[in-house]
């Protein structure tokens, strides 16, 4: 049976600022030239979605669907250097937001497209992450990112996305739903029928303004979420962070 937190948990604070120092990282990383998009969505149409013992993170009544694309760079484990070619792709998620009972705000993916096909590999079979290798580029032109994708395998084979966006003016002050769909600092997964929390830590984040000039996509649907209706309600791109992920937790099934 699926647990849920019960009722009386207050989530914790969005906060710009990690709330948790990670002294010992498992891995690290740094996340590069990044485009976040996001539609707003009904919390009951994700919440069958996410791992046991969370429930959907709300903000103003409403959740969120994330299309996030970007350059992992050099994947490090614990304080070694990063690996510069197996540790470096581009990579492309489709993310949800999520809470649990101890109001530990995070992240949970519903796909996570990858160019390499050894980190695909080690993150499905360590983590049962649902990594999948695709053929993937990122390309600048001035002011303007182009992210494409088209997946390999494993399926729904040819689940694309092409996302091109101009990179607009640094926000000075992110408003609140920019922290929230912005400021995680974990995930929520499962890993052998239990529920998996991994924090992590970095920077605050860089955001610039975005204009999205092209989304030709059908990544979110491949993850089992209805297709999105109208255009992203929020576009967002950052340079990038250094990031620290701590050791995993696992609670009880």
């Amino acid at each position: 049976m699926r647990q849920t937190p019960p009722p009386a948990v207050v989530p914790e604070p969005i906060t710009a600022d990690p709330p948790h120092p990670v002294d010992r990282p498992l891995l690290t990383q740094s996340w590069l030239d990044l485009a976040f998009l996001h539609w707003a969505v009904d919390p009951a149409w994700v919440a069958p979605l996410l791992p046991a013992g969370t429930v959907p993170d709300i903000l103003d009544g409403v959740t969120y669907v994330g299309l996030v694309a970007f350059r992992m760079y050099e994947v490090g484990w614990f304080r070694l250097p990063g690996v510069p070619y197996l540790g470096s792709f581009p990579e492309t998620n489709v993310r949800l937001y999520s809470v649990d009972a101890r109001g530990r705000r995070a992240v949970v993916f519903r796909s996570l497209d990858a160019s390499r096909l050894i980190p695909v590999a080690v993150g499905r079979a360590a983590f049962r992450l649902p990594y999948v290798w695709s053929r993937m580029t990122v390309r600048h032109d001035g002011d303007t990112v182009t992210y494409t994708s088209g997946r390999r395998l494993p399926g729904p084979r040819g689940a694309h996305s092409r996302i091109a966006v101009r990179v607009g003016g640094r926000i000075a002050e992110p408003t609140a739903l920019e922290h929230f769909l912005t400021a995680r600092w974990g995930m929520h997964a499962e890993l052998f029928g239990r529920p998996l929390y991994v924090p992590n830590a970095h920077p605050r984040w860089p955001l610039h303004r975005a204009e999205l000039l092209d989304c030709d996509e059908d990544l979110v649907v491949a993850a089992g979420l209805p297709a999105p209706a109208g255009p992203p309600v929020s576009v967002l791109y950052s340079p990038g962070v250094p990031v620290r992920f701590g050791r995993p937790s696992l609670g009880r099934s």
